[in-house]
């Protein structure tokens, strides 16, 4: 008889058929992404490294590998192991893991790209305040940044504030 929390032999056996690489220990969330991954890459396709790239049964794929890569030292030893010898991934050099600044017109026009392309579709500027707008394949807050921009209208230079204007903004 297993003593409390450990499961009696029939039920590893059942466990080890349908999941031979099934383990207790590690997160259910990870064992499931490592096994969309692997079918994926044994069925003839790339691993993406870059979010967006391979969405399955709503896991991103790419987003998935990217995370173990930069995490690899949170990572067990066997699970570091799984994911070089079956998925060819290795951890991020230092080149990599030195998040690229963006500076703050890089983002205001980011932010504006948004704005436009939500425009375009929708034919206003009414942005609710919680609407995230996907402009290539990144995710961006339009709503924070349009409710931010009217609550400090005053502080933009005459050149955003008409970048804005140009868009039917309503101040």
């Amino acid at each position: 008889m297993p003593s409390a929390g450990e499961l009696p032999q029939s039920r590893m056996e059942a466990l080890e058929a349908i999941d031979p690489g099934w383990c207790p220990v590690w997160e259910i969330g990870w064992q499931r992404a490592f096994r969309l991954a692997l079918a994926h890459v044994q069925a003839g396709d790339a691993l993406p490294l870059r979010a967006g790239e391979v969405i399955v049964q709503g896991e991103d794929l790419g987003a998935w590998a990217a995370a173990q890569r930069l995490g690899w030292d949170k990572l067990l030893p066997a699970q570091q192991w799984l994911l070089d010898s079956a998925l060819g991934l290795e951890p991020t050099d230092e080149a990599e893991q030195q998040p690229t600044r963006r500076t703050q017109a890089d983002r205001w026009a980011t932010h504006l790209a948004a704005a436009r392309q939500f425009h375009t579709r929708e034919g206003h500027l009414r942005v609710p305040r919680k609407h995230v707008e996907t402009v290539d394949g990144e995710q961006i807050r339009l709503g924070s940044f349009m409710d931010n921009n009217r609550r400090r209208a005053t502080k933009l230079t005459p050149e955003r504030w008409a970048e804005l204007d140009a868009l039917d903004m309503r101040w």
